[in-house]
């Protein structure tokens, strides 16, 4: 059985669980906080940043390339259900879509949330929030929003017809903004109901039940219709 190194708020490891769960892929879950700098964890990674997989071929980072892997271990056998498509001009879109979240949402976004309200929380130095920071995580997740609204009002699901990884790399990150109740959810009401779609999945389950210690999540977190 796989390992995955991974961190319940770390919006990437979260993108990596819904994939395994959606490809009904078991893993042990290891719960990994990055800011300790284990040695033993930074064999694995150099880079010290949740997840990391360990599987057969060894420790395989960072989540866009486990993406990959699981693709092309497990993505022919899914036929039509394929996560990453087989049609090129659908593959280059969710590619996209997959580094506009990973990268520019989180970089935006989910970076700062996590880190102010979560991370610091939790690590050794402690420490208050920076609330400008998160004002203005607040600040760009709307026009997050608004871009998801506008790709859902033209196509089925973000990156064409099919679920795909696009949808989990966004749902991912906007379930760590839910979770710390920083999501205008009456921002975009097409960006809402395809959120409530794939939080619909049963792969969503797992994430839905996590809890942060000491922290309770958004009002609507767990709320499937909201």
């Amino acid at each position: 059985m796989p390992l995955l190194y991974h961190y319940p708020l770390c919006p990437h490891s979260r993108f990596v669980r819904l994939i395994l769960a959606e490809y009904g892929i078991g893993a042990e879950l290891i719960e990994e906080r990055a800011a300790d700098r284990r040695p033993e964890f930074l064999a694995l990674d150099p880079a010290g940043r949740t997840p990391v997989l360990i599987d057969d071929d060894g420790a395989i980072v960072p989540s866009a390339v486990i993406a990959e892997y699981l693709d092309e271990a497990f993505g022919p056998a899914r036929g039509a259900q394929r996560l990453l498509p087989e049609e090129k001009r659908a593959r280059i879109e969710t590619r996209r879509l997959v580094d506009w979240f990973n990268v520019k949402f989180f970089e935006e976004v989910t970076g700062w949330l996590v880190t102010e309200k979560v991370y610091k929380r939790f690590s050794p130095q402690g420490g208050a929030p920076d609330m400008d920071l998160v004002r203005v995580a607040r600040a760009n997740i709307r026009h997050h929003m608004r871009y998801i609204g506008y790709l859902t009002s033209t196509r089925n699901w973000l990156a064409g017809d099919r679920l795909s990884y696009a949808d989990f790399a966004a749902a991912a990150h906007l379930s760590c903004a839910d979770y710390l109740g920083d999501v205008p959810w009456d921002e975009d009401e097409s960006a809402k109901h395809w959120y409530q779609r794939v939080k619909s999945r049963p792969a969503f389950r797992p994430l839905l039940a996590d809890r942060a210690p000491g922290m309770t999540p958004g009002p609507v977190y767990a709320e499937l219709d909201f």
